[in-house]
Parts: structure tokens; sequence; C-alpha cells
């Protein structure tokens, strides 16, 4: 996995021998000798993940990365604290600053290669929503608020045969309003997790790590656990397993005996990262429903439900259903356009409440509207649509006080397996206007004049159950 990493420290033989260890792995490597440096090239080269000496004179680390994570365009890159202090106090104060982690000189090879991996494949995946939120923001759609700060109510889960440890540790993130759960058996762990509830896992790394690491492992490979966080609490002596659980998925992890600062820290930088992950997953889901959305009505629009209809033709056929309000235009002028719009959402209501769940609606444009009827031929369509027309027809729609009559015309054609969403809806279209032309308030039946030229309409579909 290449990545671009910037090294920060003030001594060049450090700086020097990180960068050749990390050219060593195929990494790309810039550096930096200060804090006001390093800023900058992060802003002119936006490195993946980045490296930084805690004391440097001046602008020590922990200011930088204040700066970095206070910043949009640069809170997303990783930030790994270097540094020769041992004191707990100084792994918090980092943390607290927004560090994803901390590591000691001399920086041991296997440890540091194992976190820039972990960091690396959470940032691929934050980047792929990000990207997706921001693409979504150019085209219009502005995000909600962000998560809160505060990890108050947030759910977590430990995983621990030791109920005192377990219980210490509960005790811990209590402070911050965590709510905790405990089992003693990754077993019943996952059986837990399945339920979708927390937001952090707590797994004590066993004797051999067996059962824990696959746990972590089993998180990993399940969609519906591969975004909570796994955090590894591990003895002095379990290096190797919790460099082999961070290749296997797990976010962080803490020493015995545990820094209660350090852990709470540490979950809260889980937790946040967690609800941003699903901020940024929520805006994209947020945005793609108003992308296929008619904003006045509710129901889908023109560009949704023709991509519908193409699917369906492909697979089924359907019977398309082309609807278009009688005489429109004078409600608009006489009443107003805001009674026109109460007109235009009662009317998508009354139709929606007329459809099966699997038929498709959409405002096709003004006062037009399209029902796509998967499977469906043009005896169910007709059907449907004089139930659809009589639901307008025989109950006035009450805008601004005044009751309106309002009708509908009606076009109805079946295109079978293979047809073109086009040829079907122009032939609806013409038997639509055949509708308006003969008196308005009518369903028409498409014929076969009002098929384009050569059009195929497909193999007939199965006629189903109305």
């Amino acid at each position: 996995m290449t990545a671009r990493i910037l090294v920060v420290d003030d001594i060049a033989a450090n700086l020097r021998l990180l960068e050749i260890k990390l050219l060593n792995e195929y990494y790309e490597v810039a550096i930096a000798a200060s804090g006001p440096e390093a800023l900058t090239t992060v802003q002119r080269w936006m490195p993946d993940v980045v490296l930084l000496d805690v004391m440097m004179p001046g602008m020590d680390g922990y200011e930088v990365c204040r700066r970095l994570k206070a910043q949009p365009g640069t809170a997303h890159i990783p930030v790994v604290m270097i540094t020769a202090l041992t004191d707990p106090v100084e792994r918090v104060r980092g943390l607290e600053a927004g560090a994803d982690d901390f590591l000691s000189k001399p920086v041991d090879d296997a440890t540091l290669f194992a976190r820039l991996r972990a960091l690396l494949r959470m940032k691929q995946v934050l980047d792929a929503w990000r990207l997706r939120a921001e693409t979504a923001r150019d085209l219009g759609f502005e995000p909600p608020p962000g998560p809160s700060p505060s990890v108050a109510g947030a759910r977590a889960l430990i995983v621990n045969e030791d109920a005192a440890e377990a219980e210490a540790l509960a005790q811990v993130l209590g402070a911050d309003g965590i709510e905790v759960a405990h089992c003693a058996e990754p077993t019943e762990a996952w059986d837990l997790l399945q339920e979708g509830l927390h937001d952090v896992v707590l797994l004590s790394l066993s004797l051999d790590g067996g059962d824990s690491l696959r746990l972590a492992s089993r998180l990993r490979a399940h969609a519906s656990t591969r975004d909570v966080p796994v955090l590894l609490v591990a003895d002095p002596g379990q290096k190797g397993l919790v460099l082999r659980g961070f290749d296997l998925g797990a976010n962080d992890h803490v020493i015995r005996p545990v820094d209660p600062n350090e852990l709470r820290a540490r979950v809260r930088n889980q937790i946040r990262r967690k609800r941003y992950q699903e901020r940024l997953r929520a805006d994209l889901d947020r945005s793609l429903e108003m992308a296929v959305t008619d904003p006045l009505t509710g129901l889908r629009n023109r560009r949704y439900v023709r991509r519908h209809l193409e699917g369906v033709l492909r697979n089924s056929g359907a019977a398309v259903l082309l609807m278009d309000v009688d005489r429109f235009k004078a409600v608009n002028d006489t009443y107003g356009h805001a009674s026109g719009d109460v007109v235009l959402r009662e009317v998508a209501e009354r139709v929606r409440g007329h459809l099966r769940a699997a038929d498709v609606v959409a405002r096709y444009g003004g006062e037009e509207f399209l029902v796509v009827m998967s499977g469906a031929a043009t005896e169910d369509g007709m059907l449907v649509a004089e139930r659809l027309r009589a639901a307008i027809a025989n109950v006035p729609v009450v805008a601004e006080g005044i009751p309106l009559t309002i009708t509908m015309s009606i076009g109805v054609a079946a295109g079978g397996i293979g047809a073109q969403a086009d040829d079907v809806i122009s032939a609806a279209d013409a038997a639509l206007y055949r509708g308006k032309n003969n008196g308005r308030n009518r369903v028409e039946a498409a014929l076969k004049s009002d098929w384009p030229p050569a059009a195929d309409q497909g193999k007939p579909a199965a006629r189903s159950a109305r």
C-alpha cells in the first residue's frame, strides 16, 4: 500500500533516518524541519499521513497538530506524534490535540509500519466518503450539521474475561457519559454486535490472541460490523499480537496498566471518527435521495423514473401511465401559483395512495405524472388508470380554502421485455393527447398507430394480479 508521508522533525538525522526507512517501503516521502514548514507543506502536498515530532523549537508538535485538525481541508489527515517523552500525560496531551496515534522514540519499525497500514486503510474509507459528499455539495446539496464533539450517549462493548478489569474500564468510560456493556466471550460479543448498537469495542487480547483476533478479523469481514472501531487491551509482552491485530483491522490499543485518561482520549477519538464517517454516509444518502426526488410533491423525479423504466423493461416489461392535470394553467392564472402547488401535491398524494408498493410514480414535468407498473399489461394499466382518474375527479381539491374540481387525462401503454423506454412513453403520450382531444378526464390505451414507426414493443409481459 503506497502513500504520501510527511515527516516533521527539527533534527536532520532523525528526518533522514525515517525518510530512508519509508522510502525502502516504497512510500512517497516529504520532510519538514519546523512546525510552520510542516503546515505549508501539508497545504501544498496534501500527504496521507503526518509523522510529527513533539519537541520542536518555536511551534511544537502539539500546536501543529491542533492547527491541522482545526482546518476542514486537513482535519482528515492522520497524525502520528513521535517523541522521546514517556509520561502518559504527554500521550494524552497529544491525543487531545487530535493525534491519531502516539509512538515513542526510538521508533520500532514493525510498530510504525503496522500503524501506518491501519491508518491508511481507515483514511481510504473516509476519503471515499468525503469525495462523494464533496461531489454532492458541488451539485448544490448542503450537508447537515456535523456530529457533536461530545461522546455522551455512545455505547461501548467490553469483551474481557476479567470481570474486575471490565468493571474498572467501564467506570473510566462512564466519566464521559458512555454506556457500557460487558461480555466475557468473543462468541457472545459477535451476537451482541449484530444488533448494530455499539460505537466502539474494547477487546482484551487472550494469552495467545486466538479468539480475540478471530473476532477482530470477523468484524472487519462483515458489512454490518465493518465500521465499528476496535480498541485492543493488551499486556506489555503482547506487542506481536497487537501488531497482528492492526493488520487484521483493529483501530487502536492501550497497554496495561491502562492509564484512565489515555483510555478516555483514545475511545473518544474512535467514537468521533465513527460518527464523522456516519455523518458523511448520511450526507451522501440524503444528497442521493434529493437528487432523485421532486421537491414539491416528494415523488421521484423524471431522471429517476426513466432509469427505473429502462431497468424494468430489460427484465419484466411494464405498463406506463402518463397523466396530465386538465386545464392546470387556468388554475394558476385564476387562483395563483400557490394554489397550483397545492393541487399538484394533492394529486401526487392521491395517486401514491392508490398504487402498489412495487409501482413507481414520479412527477414527470410541470403538471405531468408518470407511473411505471412493473410486469403489468395494458389491461392492468387501464384498470389502475381508471381508479386514479376517479380518485382525482370525484373529490374536490381544497386550495386556499376554495374547493376546486380537478380532473386528469391518462394515456396507457405497455411495453414487453426488450422494449425501449422512449417508445413506451411516446405511445402513452399519444394516447394521453387523444384523451385530451376527446374531452379530457379520460383514460385512453395506446393503439398500434401510437407507437413510433418500427418500434419493438418487446416480449409481452405476464399478466399480474391487481
